[in-house]
């Protein structure tokens, strides 16, 4: 079977010609560019990015984000971008567990891609697969990223709206990741904030997202509980209202356009052939990196 027929019966909802969709941008199989050119350029689902470090809950908040929003009788597919096993390069899937119980739902779709060695946290067709599910029946698309830090500002040109989540001990974190969070966060979590110094976290935290260039509202949940749960998907929804007029739509348009356009120039430069031309070069004693790289662009 052709991607035209997958795309026809993906725009029914059918839950396998979603999946193989998802497969043949994943893996640039034959017709992948014109099955992208057919996207509708006027899909409305908004795309939410859950972001932050290890250990701080983005599944189980994730999982209890599906729920708020599938009690609102909204479609939602999710895309969990996992750290790759070192031996198939395929995802490790252990938090997926989490979501068990949506898997079965006909309002929610779950997808895990590994990133395959991407250094930005994300995979490296993920613009194109979220684009995909946009263009699907769905009202929400959630991207739920490895981690955090200076390398998964890549996110911000995703999402729609990026939710930063951390945990009461990120405290020494924040220092070292205050200009990148500062630059992605729409929202701050504060998971498992019934640990100690919880409060005092949040307080701090909320000193610094208040010094923003935008203001960031701070939440603090349970997850595990499904507390403050309700308050962060209200806190979403109306920052996705205030984007529908704002111009950052526009700039968000931008980055995704600069992404694909950088990925697609680099597609066919060869770090072994780069390697092989600069062995050549130092062994005639000629080399200098930069006449090296003016004279390959």
């Amino acid at each position: 079977m052709n991607w035209e027929h997958h795309y026809a019966k993906a725009l029914q909802q059918d839950t396998r010609s979603i999946a193989r969709c998802i497969s043949i941008i994943e893996n640039e199989e034959p017709g992948y560019q014109q099955l992208l050119m057919q996207l509708s350029t006027h899909a409305n689902s908004a795309v939410i990015g859950i972001t932050g470090p290890p250990g701080a809950g983005k599944s189980t908040l994730t999982d209890g984000l599906i729920g708020q929003f599938v009690a609102q009788g909204k479609k939602v597919a999710v895309l969990c971008v996992d750290p790759s096993s070192a031996f198939n390069l395929g995802a490790l899937l252990g938090d997926r567990i989490r979501m068990s119980q949506w898997y079965t739902n006909p309002n929610v779709y779950i997808r895990s891609l590994a990133t395959r060695g991407s250094l930005g946290g994300l995979h490296p067709r993920i613009m194109e697969i979220t684009d995909f599910l946009k263009a699907m029946p769905f009202d929400l698309v959630i991207v739920e990223t490895v981690g955090v830090g200076q390398s998964e500002i890549e996110i911000a040109g995703l999402a729609d709206v990026t939710v930063v989540v951390l945990v009461p001990e990120a405290g020494d974190e924040i220092q070292t990741m205050k200009a990148g969070l500062m630059e992605i966060a729409d929202i701050f979590v504060v998971n498992k904030s019934d640990r100690p110094l919880a409060d005092q976290f949040v307080k701090h935290l909320e000193i610094l997202a208040h010094a923003a260039a935008h203001e960031i509202p701070v939440v603090k949940t349970i997850a595990s509980e499904n507390q403050g749960l309700p308050e962060l998907a209200g806190k979403i929804e109306r920052k996705l209202e205030y984007l529908v007029s704002s111009e950052r739509k526009y700039w968000l348009l931008a980055e995704r356009a600069y992404h694909l356009i950088r990925n697609e120039r680099m597609k066919n430069v060869s770090k072994e052939e780069l390697r092989k031309n600069i062995m050549t070069e130092m062994n005639l004693g000629q080399f200098n990196m930069y006449s090296y790289i003016q004279s390959y662009i």
